[in-house]
């Protein structure tokens, strides 16, 4: 008999859009923002675990976003930087194993050596994984994934290039959570989301709390997810 509990999305992908409005709004700098957006993301993460999501996957800094003002590029690195000195042991004892996805080529070396030091220190947890997509566009993911295979001489197909991605260490997201009120993907995981939930929210992300994550999930639980079946295929599954 099939189970009559919720489903929790197992892959939550959000974009925390509105960290430099919020700032604003407050009449502070823009990187206030953005510090702000840290303890977002610390409520998300533990939210998330507490909730049963296997995977949690955030967009912090994209490919584009290299065309902001220099200074607020410059206090994002270093905010990155001091983040990881302060969030990592917290994050280990809580069994968050951390991934950073995206092109490193440009980052500082110390800002790399950050990276590859914080996943080495989460790497045997196993309760949550936190993909942090930095300096990362979906476009820029589906052409170094076509690249890497044709260097290798395979085949590009749907299989291949699924397997060459970025993300494919992690099943596709279930849900995509966009916040700060606008309705796009700005080239978050072009090639992963083809078959998630979207749900956009109008808090600006320092805004999103527990509430506006579980009300993001009760909306995902209120859905039929097909992928291509039909209701009534759906349900004979399901009472299988």
């Amino acid at each position: 008999m099939a189970s009559s509990a919720p489903r929790v999305p197992h892959h939550v992908a959000i974009v925390m859009d509105g960290n430099g409005r919020w700032a604003t709004r407050r009449f502070l700098p823009r990187i206030a923002g953005h510090k702000q957006g840290v303890e977002s993301l610390r409520r998300c993460v533990k939210a998330c675990a507490e909730r049963g999501v296997g995977v949690l996957t955030v967009f912090a800094f994209s490919s584009e976003n290299w065309n902001r003002p220099v200074e607020e590029v410059s206090g994002l690195m270093e905010l990155m930087v001091g983040a990881l000195a302060r969030e990592v042991p917290k994050l280990s004892s809580d069994g968050v194993r951390l991934h950073f996805v995206g092109e490193r080529a440009g980052l500082s070396p110390k800002m790399v050596k950050g990276l590859l030091d914080a996943e080495a220190a989460t790497a045997h947890n196993t309760r949550l994984v936190l993909n942090v997509c930095f300096n990362y566009g979906g476009r820029w993911d589906i052409a170094q994934a076509a690249a890497r295979l044709a260097a290798q001489g395979e085949a590009i197909t749907e299989l291949s290039l699924d397997r060459a991605m970025a993300l494919a260490h992690v099943p596709d997201p279930d849900l995509f959570i966009r916040t700060g009120g606008e309705q796009r993907l700005s080239n978050f995981l072009l090639w992963q989301s083809a078959y998630a939930e979207l749900f956009f929210s109008d808090k600006l992300w320092p805004e999103f709390d527990e509430a506006a994550l579980d009300e993001a999930i009760a909306a995902f639980q209120g859905r039929e997810r097909r992928f291509g079946q039909t209701s009534a295929q759906i349900s004979s599954t399901a009472a299988a």
